[in-house]
């Protein structure tokens, strides 16, 4: 916060050009220089839970440079968030690469902390692994919370080679641990091939809803979020976004990617459609910048977090109008 207790926002760009300077979630303060912030940005370079293409531990800082562009004032939202609440980038949460045990802890522990100071979370990854750790600390706080999972894949598979946590086993983890809220679960953006359609009958049993990237294209933007809405209701709600819930020509930078995606309009539009949500924090995952071009990849997820953090400062501004 600023000395008289207003938010600080990002650099000015018409002073210091976009392209200079540290690159910080769409220019904003580092948390040192604000000392608590009311969402907090933080990227976890964490890339040892994947099961084909690595990379995804670069994710977060290439995140933070396309967010370069990124400006002050959300039409789509007609909101300014940066000056609603103080949104500050936390930096990363450094993980240990060779132990998927420790690196899960330590995520955890680190969210604690941060979500101890009364912030919500928009997190930066790195690969879907960390969505479990997160997912064990905001249900501390908030108890079992509902869960909007975009991605192109279930993710709720048992184990692989053995090994119960990977980033294609959080969301098992998560309702086995009993901290999701599982009559508000689904899935959006799924598609293509399955090990079997035991895959779809355990994920129902589990209580995951699906969306198909084909559903959001025959029905819409605006009807698959209403009939979110509706599931989700007023409970509490973490969105966690695969990346590659999108389409390879709008995410290529992806460690599994998959044909017939969405839009990346398709998956703002959605977004914007949850704003009367009670979303208390997010992640944004598998950006894997080494297979991107002209960062395509890196603008969607860093416009797709933008849309998060709106939603959150908006709601955080609303809560202290009461």
């Amino acid at each position: 916060m600023s000395s008289n207790g207003t938010p600080r926002g990002p650099v000015d760009s018409s002073r210091v050009p976009r392209y200079a300077g540290p690159a910080t979630f769409a220019r904003l303060p580092r948390l040192d220089e604000v000392g608590r912030a009311d969402v907090a940005v933080v990227g976890v370079p964490f890339d040892s839970g994947v099961s084909y293409r690595p990379g995804a531990r670069f994710g977060g800082n290439a995140i933070r440079e396309a967010s370069r562009l990124l400006r002050p004032y959300n039409p789509a939202q007609d909101a300014s968030p940066f000056a609603l609440a103080q949104v500050a980038d936390g930096g990363d949460i450094a993980v240990n690469p060779f132990n998927i045990n420790e690196a899960v802890e330590t995520v955890e522990a680190a969210a604690d902390d941060l979500l101890g100071t009364g912030a919500r979370l928009m997190t930066l990854g790195g690969d879907h692994t960390i969505a479990l750790p997160l997912l064990r600390s905001v249900a501390k706080k908030h108890g079992p919370v509902a869960l909007l999972h975009f991605d192109a894949h279930l993710d709720t598979w048992d184990t692989y080679f053995g090994a119960e946590y990977t980033h294609g086993t959080p969301f098992r983890r998560a309702v086995e641990e009993g901290i999701l809220d599982t009559s508000a679960l689904s899935h959006v953006g799924t598609r293509g091939p399955l090990y079997g359609k035991q895959d779809l009958t355990d994920d129902e049993k589990m209580g995951f809803g699906i969306v198909t990237s084909a559903d959001v294209y025959r029905r819409g933007a605006d009807e698959v979020a209403d009939q979110l809405r509706q599931r989700i209701g007023d409970r509490p709600l973490y969105i966690s976004i695969d990346i590659d819930c999108l389409d390879p020509a709008h995410a290529p930078g992806t460690g599994t990617p998959e044909a017939g995606g969405m839009t990346s309009r398709e998956l703002l539009e959605i977004l914007r459609g949850l704003a009367s949500c009670n979303l208390v924090s997010a992640d944004v995952v598998e950006v894997a910048p080494a297979y991107d071009h002209a960062e395509i990849t890196s603008v969607a997820a860093s416009h797709t977090a933008y849309e998060l953090t709106t939603i959150m400062s908006r709601q955080i501004a609303e809560a202290r109008a009461k």
